[in-house]
């Protein structure tokens, strides 16, 4: 991302800037979600907005400065007892932010079919369809604190739940470890075909 910068500096910031609506959009759709469902706490703490900047994490957003791939925006608060079926409930809260990914994909998909884009414009866009395409699916790999994990577990019993978490270190260790190695990470193997297949679904 830092070379990007030196390379092609108007690149650079509709890229980056794309990444971070990108994760503020999934985190406040996360918490429309709860003040949807009843939970009044995401709204208390100023978090119902489409404001990227109420939803960015300093240290997370540095990583995607640094990393180009890899980085967090702020967890979204929101208190399970105050919603009516906890378990269902925290299910579409979780499912709610790779969906507004789906959707930003598809909004920004949508030039594409009616007016001609520059080659150089072009190349960005596909990036940004591309990026919010990946950042749905890898949310939902069923590791804790991906949103996937909360997924999971309306079809687990408590206590299976439980002990899912509890032996799920190794896996989010696997996790942010192996795309560092390139071609043998998850996102090689398994997100990319994926994300390849519903960009081509998206484009004409």
């Amino acid at each position: 991302m830092l070379d990007l910068l030196a390379s092609q500096p108007f690149a650079f910031i509709l890229i980056f800037g794309g990444i971070l609506l990108a994760i503020g959009f999934h985190e406040a759709a996360h918490c429309y979600m709860a003040d949807y469902l009843g939970d009044p706490t995401p709204r208390s703490q100023g978090r119902t907005t489409l404001n990227p900047l109420a939803h960015l994490d300093p240290i997370g957003t540095l990583t995607i400065l640094i990393t180009g791939f890899f980085g967090w925006g702020k967890p979204s608060p929101y208190d399970p007892y105050n919603l009516k079926d906890p378990k269902r409930d925290t299910a579409l809260i979780a499912l709610a932010g790779p969906a507004s990914n789906l959707v930003m994909a598809f909004l920004i998909s949508l030039p594409f079919r009616f007016i001609s884009i520059p080659a150089s414009v072009s190349e960005i866009v596909l990036r940004l369809i591309y990026l919010n395409i990946t950042l749905a699916f890898f949310n939902l790999i069923p590791v804790p604190p991906l949103d996937g994990s909360k997924i999971l577990g309306l079809f687990l019993s408590n206590e299976s739940a439980v002990r899912f978490e509890n032996r799920s270190n190794i896996l989010l260790l696997l996790l942010l470890i192996l795309p560092i190695f390139g071609g043998n990470s998850i996102a090689g193997l398994i997100i990319s075909p994926v994300s390849g297949f519903f960009l081509h679904l998206l484009l004409p």
